[in-house]
């Protein structure tokens, strides 16, 4: 019995939907990273900082603050992090915090610098 044209057909797209959704995580490409990144920064590390300023009425000085208790925090209930580390970016790299933010004027800025490691430049990855 000879194999229909359909049966080709299909194994054709399973093959390429399998390797669209596989060569992010394990081809080597760089796609995974940037959502990463924007994971961190709307997810674990937001969380993190709500939750001090929920406790504090402010947030945090620092990314530092969320792992060790500043001296002018009277409510810590930390470490608001999974670790005593202070998180990086998926390229190795610090996340960028300032408080007051420069461009969320009523909160704060986070940013990842990106692939290229610097700060300002088109590949940042931001919560603004």
């Amino acid at each position: 019995m000879r194999p229909s044209l359909t049966f080709f057909v299909l194994a054709i797209l399973g093959i390429g939907l399998l390797y669209a959704i596989l060569w992010p995580k394990f081809g080597g490409g760089d796609g995974a990273r940037p959502v990463a990144t924007r994971a961190d920064i709307n997810g674990d590390i937001k969380f993190a900082l709500d939750r001090f300023e929920v406790d504090n009425g402010n947030y945090p000085k620092s990314l530092q603050d969320l792992v060790q208790p500043p001296a002018d925090a009277k409510n810590w209930h930390g470490s608001y992090l999974d670790s005593t580390n202070l998180p990086v970016d998926p390229w190795g790299n610090p996340y960028i915090y300032e408080y007051p933010g420069k461009h969320n004027k009523n909160g704060y800025d986070l940013f990842s610098a990106g692939p290229d490691g610097k700060p300002g430049t088109d590949d940042d990855i931001c919560n603004w």
